[in-house]
């Protein structure tokens, strides 16, 4: 039915036609008075504000309808889209109104795109396509969420675009449903296939469990921790978490150990009533970690049934005569005789005061000549005082009564047993003009016997039994140097350490890890080399210091490390928490970036073991590749090993591959190592495979990380890489060798050839040095500094100043708990710089501190 409307203001005279197009042809309906329905309306004038008025008031107007079926058009036009006018005509013109398009409507039923199942993990965003059916008027597009409607405005989370797309910008567990895409106009509504979205979740790790206790009560045993993965837990098809759901270390507990009775003594003399007795020890062994007592008694007494109860009895009864048979004239005898006897031990003490006041007079004296030649070059030292104007130009001649210790080495400090052989002679000789050092070494045959004599007491059972290892001296109040060369190690025995009148034969040794057991629970791992020095239990005066290397990369929030020091019993303790140290422990630490320097007043066997805070702790690990040096074979094989970047661990590998005929084919190469619980890994490329072929039948090799991180019995871990060549003509190989760290650090060694064999630095010297010449500050110097910068100085020119200018304020309240603060800074800095330390910043530090107060090394102490 189609509508027109005009206005005449004669009705009689106004015609009206319908014109149909389509393309250039055009027709013309005529109207019919019985297909004609005309409407006559007139304006009328409406009141008010907003009323609407006609354009013409009082004009009439018709409204025309007709309606034409869709058979009438389709004979005329077919099935395409055409359009229609209305024309209006009377004696005062023609109108036309606008064109009307007429279209047939439809909607297709298949989608062009239908959106498709998807699986998305959680937060991730999700795009589901759909392109509608073709179809006039164009379809309107909604979407379906199980069902329901999806309203944009109702959830900001999900919009449609243009393209009616629809898009959720983070999946949400709640977004897992069917949706379905509608497209509908005025003819029909069709739906599409629904498309599954399904939203995941990947599972994660819980924390990990305590450790269990040892699964053994006596001996090796096993603990385990455990996460589960429920942080999150998988849901929806989501993957499993990757790693390991448990972890198994080995632990040890200490056995109980039952008492034992060690044999009776002798019995003792018949006492006066006529008894007499003997007892014993529960100390073979002692009861230990929570074992029995000793059962029965420990002194047995019997009744004397001799002769010597009776001969007791006798004398006993003849003194008593005797004293009531004395008289007043026997009484001065008696009184004279004691008299002559308390003046004779008198005259005796006197004797032996005097005899130790010339002993102590020489002993004071004893310097090093080095400061006539050398020493403190940038210092002006100059005494104002007649009296000690010698203390630099005199030429000592040194004398005192040595004694040799042949005694037995047990850990007591004071004992009556050991006997004492004197000889007089010189302990330095005479010195002239040049630098004397004193040197104290032993052949091997001498090295071996004093290790056999240590090995036959119960401490000493697990010394190594070669003297590579091992460094030993006789040392006295001089103080003096053992170092155990190319390994870093050495112990400094500063003067008067060792008490005056005392001589002690003192060692240093190595151990390997797998000649000494030492328990590590959890994330702990050793740093260090294991040492000993000894023998323990002998008394000390001042602190001596023990330096090693380790291989940690120390920082306080990623580590928690921990001196270790294990007890005559064969256990371990912790003696000292580094970064919580007190002025008065018994032990003090300096940790640098590659080595640590132990203050300590005992010796005993010590080792550095840390505990990894958090995943960024690493270790380091030094990496060297070695290869035979002749090829006799077609087979050609490449060590890589895996060590502790210590000096110790790369002289033992570098003299087994002497031993092995091996050489260094690369520089080594340094890998950090992280407590992430990931292995490491080793593998070769690019080998030329016209000339080589690998036998190794895996892409790469694996190194467990528990092997690295807590290894004990392993101290050497390496991997090897055999490789086969097609012709023995073939002389070249180049290769590159990667080492890495899952999802850690790694290492490369591009281009591998070969390289000369890396011998470790030589420390110089030898394993011994006594008395002056072990320390670079020669003695008096050190004497006049310290004697300077002791006492408090109101100026600041006292041992605070020099531990600032050395770096080691952090150290301030350990050095003053000390009687000498300033001795502890020098011997910290002998064991810190020798051999290779500049004497000349030193002596710029002390000089410095004259320039603060310039009557430093003029004055008297008392006038400072």
């Amino acid at each position: 039915m189609l509508t027109a409307k005009t206005g005449s203001r004669n009705r009689r005279s106004l015609a009206i036609s319908l014109l149909w197009g389509w393309k250039e042809r055009q027709e013309t309906l005529e109207g019919q008075a019985s297909k004609w329905k005309v409407l006559w309306i007139t304006w009328a004038p409406s009141h008010g504000p907003h009323s609407a008025s006609p354009p013409y008031p009082g004009l009439p107007m018709m409204e025309v309808r007709i309606n034409i079926s869709r058979q009438q058009v389709e004979k005329v036009f077919g099935l395409e889209e055409y359009w229609c006018q209305c024309v209006a005509w009377s004696s005062s013109g023609t109108t036309k109104s606008q064109k009307a398009y007429v279209r047939i409507a439809y909607l297709r039923k298949n989608f062009e795109q239908e959106p498709l199942a998807k699986e998305v993990s959680l937060e991730q965003g999700i795009i589901l396509p759909c392109r509608p059916p073709e179809g006039i008027p164009p379809a309107e597009v909604e979407w379906l969420r199980n069902e329901d409607l999806v309203d944009p405005s109702l959830d900001p989370n999900v919009y449609v675009t243009r393209e009616h797309s629809l898009v959720v910008r983070q999946a949400r567990l709640a977004d897992t449903a069917n949706y379905t895409c509608v497209a509908k106009n005025i003819v029909a509504r069709r739906r599409s296939s629904s498309a599954a979205v399904t939203v995941y979740v990947n599972g994660g790790w819980s924390t990990w469990t305590e450790w269990s206790a040892c699964s053994a009560t006596c001996g090796r045993g096993w603990q385990k921790r455990s996460r589960s993965c429920t942080n999150p837990a998988p849901l929806n098809g989501g993957s499993f978490c990757e790693g390991q759901s448990g972890q198994k270390t080995a632990c040890a507990t200490l056995c109980p150990v039952d008492g034992g009775w060690t044999e009776w003594s002798k019995w003792s003399a018949c006492a006066l009533d006529c008894t007499r007795w003997r007892s014993r020890e529960c100390s073979e062994p002692p009861p230990r970690n929570g074992g029995e007592e000793c059962q029965g008694a420990d002194l047995d007494t019997r009744n004397c049934t001799s002769d010597l109860c009776i001969h007791s009895d006798f004398i006993t009864f003849s003194c008593a005569a005797l004293t009531a048979a004395s008289g007043p004239e026997d009484v001065a005898l008696y009184v004279g005789l004691i008299a002559v006897a308390v003046c004779l031990v008198l005259l005796l003490l006197v004797l032996i005061l005097v005899y130790c006041r010339k002993k102590e007079g020489l002993d004071s004296d004893v310097a090093d000549s080095s400061i006539l030649t050398s020493g403190f070059q940038p210092v002006s030292i100059k005494p104002t005082k007649a009296d000690n104007s010698h203390l630099l130009t005199i030429q000592p001649d040194l004398s005192t009564t040595t004694t040799t210790y042949q005694g037995t080495l047990c850990p007591r400090q004071e004992s009556s047993g050991p006997k004492f052989q004197l000889t007089n002679g010189h302990l330095l000789s005479p010195l002239g003009s040049g630098r004397h050092t004193l040197h104290h070494s032993s052949p091997a045959s001498e090295a071996e016997d004093f290790v056999a004599r240590l090995s036959t007491q119960n401490y000493f059972r697990s010394l190594p039994r070669g003297a590579s290892n091992m460094a030993y001296g006789t040392f006295n109040f001089l103080g003096g140097r053992l170092m155990i060369p190319n390994t870093g190690i050495s112990l400094l025995i500063p003067p008067d350490a060792i008490p005056r009148g005392k001589i002690y034969e003192i060692y240093l040794t190595l151990h390997k890890q797998e000649d000494v057991r030492l328990p590590l629970a959890g994330c702990q791992t050793l740093l260090s080399p294991i040492i000993s020095c000894g023998p323990p239990g002998v008394l000390l005066t001042r602190p001596v210091i023990l330096s090693m290397d380790h291989c940690g990369e120390p920082s306080p929030e990623n580590w928690s490390l921990r001196l270790k020091k294990q007890s005559c019993e064969g256990t371990w303790e912790d003696v000292l928490h580094l970064g919580e140290e007190s002025p008065a422990h018994l032990y003090y630490c300096q940790l640098e970036a590659r080595a640590c320097h132990v203050f300590t007043e005992q010796l005993g066997r010590f080792a550095l073991v840390g505990e990894a805070l958090s995943s960024a702790a690493a270790k380091r690990l030094k990496l060297l590749l070695f290869a035979p040096t002749a090829c006799t074979s077609l087979e050609y094989t490449i060590r890589v090993y895996c060590l502790h970047d210590t000096h110790d661990a790369l002289k033992e590998v570098i003299q087994l591959e002497k031993q092995m005929g091996g050489q260094l084919i690369e520089e080594p190469r340094v890998l950090h190592f992280k407590d992430s619980y990931h292995n490491l890994r080793l593998s070769i490329h690019d080998v030329p495979s016209s000339l080589w072929k690998s036998k190794l039948l895996v892409s790469y090799q694996e190194i467990p990380f528990y092997h690295i991180w807590n290894g004990g019995a392993q101290q050497f871990l390496h991997c090897t890489f055999t490789l086969e060549r097609f012709s023995p003509s073939t002389t070249d190989l180049a290769c590159k060798i990667w080492i890495w760290q899952v999802e850690g650090d790694g290492q490369s060694f591009n281009d591998t050839r070969f390289a000369e064999l890396l011998a470790p630095d030589n420390e110089g010297g030898v394993p011994a040095l006594v008395g002056p010449s072990a320390f670079k500050i020669p003695f008096l110097i050190r004497q006049k500094i310290i004697s300077s910068l002791d006492p408090p100085c109101g100026r600041g020119a006292d041992w605070r100043t020099l531990a600032q200018k050395l770096h080691l304020d952090s150290h301030l309240g350990f050095f003053a708990s000390k009687p000498s603060p300033t001795a502890m800074i020098l011997n910290l800095w002998e064991a810190r710089h020798f051999p290779h330390g500049n004497l000349s910043q030193l002596a710029a530090a002390v000089a410095d501190l004259g320039k603060q107060d310039t009557a430093l090394f003029m004055v008297s102490e008392a006038e400072c």
